[in-house]
Parts: structure tokens; C-alpha cells; sequence
């Protein structure tokens, strides 16, 4: 990868999202709780809205996909990953979707629920 690529998609303080992609997510334990698998941003106002992580499952099969507030998410530099502090007890009773599920991201209800889930606003508000 040349520098003008490595300027392009990614500094000390921003990424691309397609590298975001695969970023590992850990709890305040350092317990890995899976892996961000998308993220999702608002066209309107262009905040990143969601990241997607992946949870559980083996060889693909039975894998969760987590809504999760971005505002919940920190990034620790020594990690290189992001945090959710979140135990894994707590991560599995959250809402979440199945990989033939298609989730309505524009449905305010649903969102209000992973919000309130994860105790902080709606990004709408």
C-alpha cells in the first residue's frame, strides 16, 4: 500500500469505513464480543449511526449480527479495536438478527428499542 492510499483511508483520527469492517469489538475485560461487520450512516445528517458486530456461531452457521449505538462504541488504541462496555451476558439478551433476516433500519420503533436497550438516545433526537 503506497502513503497516498494509507492518507486516504485512514490518520490519526479518522478511517474509512471499509476498514472499519473486521475491526474487533472487546468488552471493559478485554473479553472479544465479536467483530464489526458493517456499519450504517444516516444520509441525511451523515453520522455513523450503527456499527453491525458479529456474535457467536461457528463456521457461520448460528451467527448473530448486534445493532449497536455507535455512540456506545470507543476505539482503545492499544486494542486496536473498539469497546462496548457491555458484559456478554447482557450483549446476549440484546436485540439482534439472523443472517437471512433483513432488519428495517428505517423503522423508528425498532430503533427506539436498540436505544433504549443500550441506554442511550435515539440518534434522530
Amino acid at each position: 500500500m503506497d502513503q497516498d492510499t494509507l492518507t486516504r483511508d485512514e490518520t490519526s483520527t479518522l478511517i474509512a469505513a471499509d476498514k472499519v469492517a473486521g475491526t474487533a469489538v472487546y468488552n471493559r475485560n478485554n473479553d472479544k464480543l465479536g467483530s464489526v461487520e458493517d456499519v450504517m450512516i444516516d444520509k441525511i445528517s451523515g453520522k455513523v449511526v450503527y456499527a453491525v458486530m458479529s456474535f457467536g456461531g461457528f463456521l457461520g452457521i448460528g451467527k448473530r449480527y448486534h445493532p449497536l449505538p455507535w455512540s456506545r462504541l470507543r476505539y482503545d488504541t492499544q486494542r486496536g479495536g473498539y469497546v462496548l462496555d457491555i458484559d456478554k451476558d447482557t450483549l446476549l439478551k440484546a436485540p439482534t438478527f439472523g443472517a437471512e433476516d433483513t432488519p428495517d433500519y428505517s423503522d423508528r420503533a425498532w430503533g427506539a428499542r436498540i436505544h433504549d436497550y443500550y441506554d442511550v438516545p435515539p440518534y434522530w433526537n
